[in-house]
Parts: C-alpha cells; structure tokens; sequence
C-alpha cells in the first residue's frame, strides 16, 4: 500500500541498542527518537563509537532494537527492510564480475531476466559517468569509479529509502567532492529518504537539509538536530564558501566539540 505524504519513511520510536546481555551488556545507543521524510536528507554525526553505524543497522533491519520499535512508512519493521539500500564505507564488488556484471546483479532477487537487468544496468553506469567502463573489472578501476559502481547497484534497485555509512570515507577531498555532487545530482532527480552518516561535519552540512548530532557513548543519544537552509541546488565546494554555511558550521561544532572530546578522553582512560 502506498504510503501517505504525512508518513514519516523511517521512524526510530525510543530505540535502545544493547549488546550482550540485558544486564551488564554494554548500550550503543539509548532513547533515540528520529523520523525521516520522505524525500528527506538526514545527515548524521557524532563521535567515533557513537552508534551512529547502530542506527543505520537498525534501519536496515540488521539489528533489532532491545527496546523501542522501527517504523518504515508507518509499519513495524518485520526482518530486513526491503524498502532501503545500503552503502557501506567499503565497497561490496564481486572481483570476478565486471562493472556491468555487478550492478546487474542487483537485480536477480526481483526475476529480472539478464538481458533486462544488463540494460538497466547499463543505463545506471551511463548516469554514475561510467559508461566506458561497463566492462571493466573491480582491480582496473579507481576508487571513486568502484564507488560509483557500488552507487550504482544499490539505486538501480530503485529503493524507496538510502542508507549510507560513510560512503565517501576512504576517498581522497577531490574526489569525495565529485562523488557528493553526483549524489545530490541523482537525488535531486527522483528524490529518496536518506541517511547519511559521516565523520565530516562539513560534508554532512553541504548534502544534508537536517544535521542530526549525537552524544559520545556509550548510552548514545541524539543532543541536536539542526536544520541546514542552504538552497538547493547546492555545488560541494561553492557552498562551502557561503557565510551561511560558516554560521551553521559554527552552531553544530559548538554542540559536537564537547561530545568529540569526551569521547577521546574515554579513549585515553582505557589506553594501557
């Protein structure tokens, strides 16, 4: 059944996350509240070890709350979530496929039949700037070009909602910018929930229409959620430079500063 407009596509209902046993185990995350419009772009960020990859996993249907409940358009969420892609920090290629083959792929569990699922892919490769590079295995291309392979097997899927984990993490700044644009390029053009997750607070304010900060752990919980009125279409590196962008940048480290320093004296403490 279609969802309404009014329905939040991911809801996160007072969700704990604790790992181990129920007592004594060690909390990841605790009384998280966090919804998700549809066609909205939630960016989080937080402290190394904050649970922010948590959230993501509980999103995915991966892992199941020890208490509180995870909606998708408004239904509980029954094992993995159908309706979401994933986009973890290290690419998932299969070495022994080409770029074709692996976005392909995707599409086998839905019965599509090859020949369709290689247009389809095809297609997906042209728009990601990788149509010369269809037959091209894992180890011949860059790391920005696997990651657009990967971008490409997770949308040609077409899901409803996108999670990604520091998708962009282990790319060089230039390249970390070219792959934002085009993500924002591909969102603006059939616009899905997302939530992002990334260490850079300034990646995070550039995508994002809401900034969502967490505490350090462990117990993690959302200490801020700030909205990001930068119009749209927005260009990576020009809107870097707008005042704007600096207040905005200035609000939420005034709120994560503390968090990240805690954080790393819980580091130092449990350090031999």
């Amino acid at each position: 059944m279609p969802a309404s407009s009014t329905t939040s596509a991911v809801s996160l209902l007072s969700v704990a996350i604790t790992f181990g046993p129920k007592v004594g185990g060690y909390t990841a995350v605790k009384n998280i509240d966090l919804t998700a419009a549809p066609g909205e772009f939630i960016a989080i960020v937080g402290p190394t070890g904050c649970g922010k990859s948590t959230l993501l996993n509980a999103s995915a249907g991966l892992l199941k709350p020890s208490h509180g409940e995870v909606e998708i358009f408004g239904a509980p969420l029954e094992g993995l979530n159908s309706r979401a892609g994933y986009l973890f920090q290290q690419d998932a290629l299969m070495p022994w496929k080409t770029a074709l083959q692996n976005v392909a792929v995707a599409l086998e569990p839905q019965g599509v039949s090859r020949r369709e699922a290689e247009l389809k892919a095809r297609e997906w490769l042209r728009r990601v700037g990788l149509a010369a590079f269809v037959d091209r295995y894992p180890h011949m291309l860059s790391g920005g070009q696997r990651k657009r392979v990967a971008l490409a097997q997770m949308l040609i899927r077409n899901p409803e909602i996108l999670l990604m984990d520091e998708p962009f993490g282990p790319l060089d700044a230039q390249t970390r910018q070219i792959m934002g644009n085009l993500l924002l390029e591909l969102w603006a053009a059939d616009r899905k929930a997302v939530l992002f997750v990334t260490h850079d607070l300034e990646e995070a304010i550039a995508l994002a229409d809401r900034v969502v900060v967490m505490s350090a752990g462990p117990a993690s919980h959302i200490i801020g959620e700030f909205p990001v009125p930068l119009p749209r279409p927005r260009d990576i590196a020009e809107v870097r430079l707008e005042p704007a962008f600096h207040h905005i940048h200035k609000e939420i480290w005034a709120s994560l500063r503390t968090e990240v320093q805690k954080a790393y004296a819980q580091g130092e403490e449990a350090s031999p």
